[in-house]
């Protein structure tokens, strides 16, 4: 799950350039990890194997965090089958972080 900015034209500028401000890698390291709390308190548990299994993951010198999980099945609870209702956890936990995430970095880039 990915987020997608538009409009945010000095956040591009300031990305492009040769030192990114830190406060954008903090934004996105916070953000991050606010979203993957929200994700652990969300998510169903059962045996505990999906919970366990949901990671945060600072790359791109610290401009992408990536929140996921790691099992075969984890898609199946977020997403429903025709058999079983969806259970998100995932897409609530972004939309959890999203708006503050948005306004994190346009202060860090004014």
């Amino acid at each position: 799950m990915k987020i997608k900015l538009s409009g945010i034209g000095a956040l591009i500028k300031a990305l492009n350039s040769e030192t990114v401000n830190p406060r954008i890698k903090e934004a996105v390291k916070k953000n991050g990890a606010d979203m993957h709390q929200k994700a652990l308190e969300l998510v169903p548990v059962d045996t505990g194997t999906l919970k366990r299994s949901i990671t945060l993951e600072i790359k791109d010198g610290g401009l992408t965090a990536e929140v996921k999980e790691h099992t075969e099945y984890g898609v199946y609870l977020e997403l429903g089958t025709r058999y079983m209702a969806a259970q998100p956890y995932m897409r609530p936990a972004l939309n959890f972080v999203k708006d503050k995430f948005r306004n994190d970095l346009k202060k860090a880039v004014d």
